[in-house]
């Protein structure tokens, strides 16, 4: 997906590189405090890129909260699930590439609505204020076309997670 995954763990090095190593993460920050993956994130920001961070505890809610999107577990601490942008129902981790896909088609699907919003209204309004256009068909018009921005919408449900990466 492009996404180049970096663990902060205020667990042991040597657990952490175990774990780092069997997923294929090759940045790895073990044995930081909370503050710390605060301050990793703002600095991995000021690098550049967008930053996600993923967590489910109290001491990842500070990280979660300095992040471009906070993605909690569902099972995690009432705080990391209250800072956090995105809550996971399920407490996979292999589900954020899910949680990611799904947002980058929402947003698709937003910009197709807006476009055929706004073409509907670029070619119907000066029709209507020309006189070609009947003020009935202008108002079925209208009516078509915010009937299309919600088809548009509902193909949102269609939508399935891929086989997990």
């Amino acid at each position: 997906m492009g996404i180049t995954p970096v663990m902060l763990t205020g667990d042991g090095q040597g657990a952490a590189d175990q774990i780092a190593r069997n997923v294929g993460i090759e940045s790895v920050f073990a044995e930081i405090k909370p503050a710390e993956k605060a301050s990793t994130i703002a600095t991995l920001k000021e690098q550049g890129g967008i930053i996600a961070m993923v967590g489910d505890g109290v001491n990842d809610a500070p990280a979660l909260a300095a992040a471009d999107v906070g993605i909690a577990m569902g099972s995690g601490t009432a705080v990391a699930i209250e800072t956090a942008g995105i809550t996971l129902m399920r407490s996979d981790p292999r589900m954020v590439s899910d949680a990611i896909r799904l947002s980058k088609q929402v947003v698709m699907t937003i910009r197709t609505g807006l476009f055929w919003a706004f073409a509907y209204n670029v070619i119907g309004i000066p029709l209507a204020a020309m006189g070609v256009l009947s003020p009935v068909f202008a108002g079925a018009a209208m009516a078509l076309s915010s009937v299309s921005v919600v088809g548009n919408a509902l193909t949102l449900r269609l939508w399935r997670p891929q086989a997990n990466d």
